[in-house]
């Protein structure tokens, strides 16, 4: 009753194009509700992860024009991953390791989905509830007296 991380993560990854602007990204993240974009160059290859904490730093608190900046000038080039099938202990350790609130999870090349602390949380309850109830209905009832 393992769980891996293709079982916690979300497959509706958020990819804008690493030219696209900061507002219109910024417009297209609050629109699908994600706090991150995923940047990627000819439709597919990743170049970089922009966040909300990207924007505040690199684009609000200097008081530049989003409609100036490109994405690839505000993203985090490193893009971490992992494959489907690494069990979620390693994804949380990873994700603990490294201080990222965001995995992306690839077969191959292809991405596949993207894990946030978010699914995590989320998943694990569900997780330790469904686990719960497995014990519970595999415990014998004390004997009675009488």
């Amino acid at each position: 009753m393992a769980l891996l991380a293709k079982d916690i993560m979300d497959p509706a990854v958020l990819t804008v194009d690493e030219e696209m602007d900061a507002l219109s990204a910024a417009r297209t993240m609050v629109e699908r509700r994600k706090g991150y974009a995923v940047l990627v160059r000819g439709g597919s290859t990743i170049t970089g992860i922009v966040t909300e904490w990207d924007y505040l730093e690199k684009v609000v608190a200097p008081g530049a024009d989003p409609s100036k900046v490109r994405m690839r000038d505000i993203g985090a080039r490193e893009v971490h991953s992992c494959p489907p099938d690494t069990p979620t202990d390693e994804v949380v350790s990873m994700m603990a390791r490294l201080g990222i609130r965001r995995l992306i999870v690839r077969s191959g090349e292809k991405v596949v989905g993207i894990i946030t602390v978010r699914n995590v949380l989320a998943n694990f309850r569900e997780y330790i509830d469904r686990l719960s109830a497995s014990i519970a209905a595999n415990q014998t009832s004390p004997p009675t007296l009488g």
